[in-house]
C-alpha cells in the first residue's frame, strides 16, 4: 500500500495539473514496485518557504538523509 507524500512550496496548479501528476507518481509506483493502482495514494502538502526548514528538512529529510534514494541537491 505505498501512499506518497509530496511536499513543497506552494503552487498555483489547477485540478488538471494535480491529478495528471498524481497519475505520473502512480504509473511509477505500479511500474517499479508492482502495486496495483488501487492501492496507491497521493499526498500534495504545500509548505510555506519559512517553514520548510522545520517542518521538512528538521524532520523528514534530515534524519533520513543516509537512506533516501534521491538526496537534495541542497543543505540547511
Amino acid at each position: 500500500m505505498p501512499h506518497i507524500d509530496i511536499q513543497c512550496f506552494p503552487r498555483q496548479l489547477s485540478d488538471e495539473v494535480k491529478q495528471a501528476l498524481a497519475d505520473d507518481i502512480t504509473a511509477a509506483i505500479v511500474r517499479h514496485l508492482g502495486s496495483k493502482e488501487s492501492s496507491v495514494s497521493v499526498a500534495l502538502n504545500e509548505v510555506d518557504p519559512e517553514a520548510w526548514k522545520t517542518r521538512v528538512w528538521d524532520t523528514e529529510i534530515a534524519p533520513q538523509i543516509e537512506t533516501l534514494i534521491k538526496k537534495p541537491g541542497y543543505d540547511m
